[in-house]
Parts: structure tokens; sequence; C-alpha cells
């Protein structure tokens, strides 16, 4: 299984976003899968002009020369696409949302009804690459992700292919927060991350037992939000 990630955050390396796309890729790395992540924050990708050239001019490609030809080119190769990103606003950081708007020449302009009778694009390639997504975010509860959740699985349905998991953290900032009474939850979180890796690599999904473990708090939700006050009292008051 080839298995590519497209990592939206603007810490590239050193967020928490890739802390979880790390750990799930080392286990589906365990599991034989060939991994590669892409930070979209080091790639030249402009924003889509609404022109329609890929499906009139140069169809299946943009007018526009940017890095994205490699990265589609990248991404149809791929068994497995992961989105990671951050949750900005309830939704994905600036720089996926303008990588996903620039994903529209992997379809074509005709309309087509799915099983369900609802129109969408034809798709121009045979083989799609099924999805995943990854996210985290500073809030305690996991209610946070329900607007990421629905876009992917929309994104999923118009591009003819199916997601086959969702990896959502609230509370994301624990991760990295080097508290000794906190390292061993983390740690079993981790293990956790890895995996889900695994078991996508090897069964193309994950069980529910996996799922409702990716899903408990690390800690109790009150517990985080109040530390996170004192975290930015702390850090207010060295200003």
């Amino acid at each position: 299984m080839k298995i590519v990630v497209f990592n939206g955050s603007p810490r590239r390396g050193k967020g928490n976003t890739h802390l979880m796309v790390e750990e799930f890729l080392n286990g589906a790395k365990e599991a034989g899968a060939e991994v590669e992540n892409v930070f979209l924050f080091k790639k030249k990708i402009k924003p889509c002009l609404g022109c329609f050239d890929c499906w009139l001019q140069t169809p299946g490609k943009c007018v526009q020369k940017d890095d994205m030809e490699g990265l589609l080119a990248l991404f149809i190769k791929a068994d497995l696409i992961v989105f990671a990103t951050p949750l900005y606003i309830d939704n994905v950081t600036g720089t996926m949302k303008t990588f996903m708007d620039r994903m529209i020449p992997l379809t074509e302009p005709y309309f087509e009804k799915d099983p369900q009778g609802e129109y969408r694009h034809r798709k121009r390639y045979e083989k799609i690459p099924k999805i995943a997504v990854i996210s985290n975010c500073g809030f305690a509860e996991q209610t946070h992700f329900q607007v990421l959740s629905l876009l992917f699985k929309r994104i999923a349905r118009n591009m003819h292919t199916e997601l086959i998991a969702e990896i959502y953290r609230g509370g994301g900032e624990l991760l990295r927060l080097d508290v000794p009474v906190l390292l061993p939850l983390v740690a079993k979180y981790r293990e956790i991350l890895k995996k889900a890796g695994r078991e996508i690599a090897t069964d193309g999904k994950l069980s529910d037992n996996t799922k409702a473990e990716l899903e408990e708090p690390i800690v109790p939700y009150d517990m985080y939000m109040e530390g996170a006050n004192k975290y930015w009292d702390k850090l207010l008051s060295s200003v």
C-alpha cells in the first residue's frame, strides 16, 4: 500500500498534526506500507482561478505553473491519501483549502448521478485513492470536528472514493507538553495512533475498538481547559 499524507499545518514538522501523522505512519510502515509525508506549506500552490481551463483548454491539467501538477500526480498514484490539518475556525487551514480547490482537474466537467441519485462530476481516472483525515484542535471536546467530518465525507463522495478513517484529537496541545504526569497518558495515545496506522495498512479500515480508543479524552475535558486558561494567563502576564 502506498500512503501519501498532505499536511496542511503551517507549523510543518513542529506541530501537533505532524506528531499524529508521524505515529500513524510509523504504524503503517511497520505493517509494510510505503509512506510519504508532504508539507503543503513548503509548496508553491496558487489559488484556483475558476477559469475552467483544466476542463476545456488543458483537460486534466491546470494552466497555472506551480507545484500542483506534481502533487496531483502523487495523489493519483497513491492507494490512500491522508488529509492532515489542524482545525482552524471549524475547518481546514487556508493552505489545505487552496490545495483542495486545485483538485478540480481530477474530475471531468460532465455530470452523472451517484448511487443515491445525487449529481456529481464524472471521475477522470479509473483508480481513485481512498482517503483518510487526521486533525487536532486546542478545544477539549471531539464535537468540534463535526464540520470537518461532514466536509471529508462529501469530498469522498464527490471524488468517487471512500473515507476509510477519521482520526480527530481534541486537546491537541497535550501531545507536546513535557509534564511528567501526562507523559504516560500521551505515550498511550501515541501507541493507539500507531495501531491505527497498522490496521489501515493491513486491513484497509479501523477496528471498532481502535475507533473507540481514538475518541477517548487523554485527560478530562474540564481539567484540560482549566490548564489551558492557566497557560494563557502565564503567557499574557509575560507580554
